[in-house]
């Protein structure tokens, strides 16, 4: 039978490295040693958390999505792996937040996952190839691929920025950049309210626009068979 640590005094865990926190959390039970993981990775979930948009989602749901991929990561770390145990964690925190984006739109029947990762690029880590040019290929017919880069914010603006009131815009913005309801109130002088629906105004035009543009896209391509 494991023994279960719970007095914090059997360990000074900021001494020891995250992989022997996350080894003595698996080999004992120690709810602290899991605390202490917890706590130091609860940003770096948060900051994963906002790279990614959902339509349909609040934030919190994201961010919840990242904390399971990080008790998984402490459950599933192997010490003997040459992966540190961040390298790991960032993995199925990414893993499990992707996971559950395309459940729910499967789910729901989207006609595609309306997510955008805005920190990752198409396919490899050395690929350049951004959801913006996959939009405007005619060749677009797989909507599970759309992602985009965070440096490609700008193009997105100048695609879908008309379609945008300037409040919705500033809302959008806000919410990527991770602030509060009540921040962005304060920067716009707005209602706490007004965000809200501003913010939902937002994700319907983003996702009817990301559906039409899929939509042409794939009737262009069946265009081009035809001929």
């Amino acid at each position: 039978m494991k023994t279960i640590h719970t007095r914090k005094s059997d360990y000074n865990f900021k001494e020891m490295t995250d992989e022997q926190v996350v080894v003595i959390a698996q080999e004992e039970q120690n709810e602290f040693a899991i605390d202490y993981i917890v706590n130091k990775y609860k940003n770096f979930v948060r900051a994963k958390a906002r790279s990614y948009f959902l339509v349909g989602a609040d934030r919190e749901d994201i961010i919840q999505e990242g904390m399971i991929g990080l008790y998984k990561a402490t459950r599933d770390f192997k010490q003997d792996k040459l992966a540190s145990f961040r390298a790991f964690a960032e993995l199925c925190i990414t893993r499990q937040i992707i996971t559950a984006i395309k459940s729910a739109t499967r789910q729901k029947h989207a006609p595609l996952n309306s997510y955008i990762s805005l920190n990752k690029p198409v396919y490899t880590e050395e690929s350049e190839r951004t959801l913006i040019e996959m939009l405007s290929s005619a060749k677009v017919t797989n909507p599970e691929e759309l992602i985009i880069s965070r440096e490609e914010l700008d193009d997105i603006e100048r695609n879908i920025g008309h379609i945008l009131s300037d409040l919705e815009w500033e809302v959008l913005e806000g919410y990527l950049d991770g602030r509060s309801y009540q921040e962005m109130a304060k920067v716009t002088e707005r209602s706490v309210k007004s965000i809200d629906n501003a913010l939902q105004r937002v994700k319907r035009k983003l996702e009817k626009y990301l559906e039409h543009r899929v939509l042409d896209s794939v009737g262009v391509s069946q265009e081009g068979r035809q001929q």
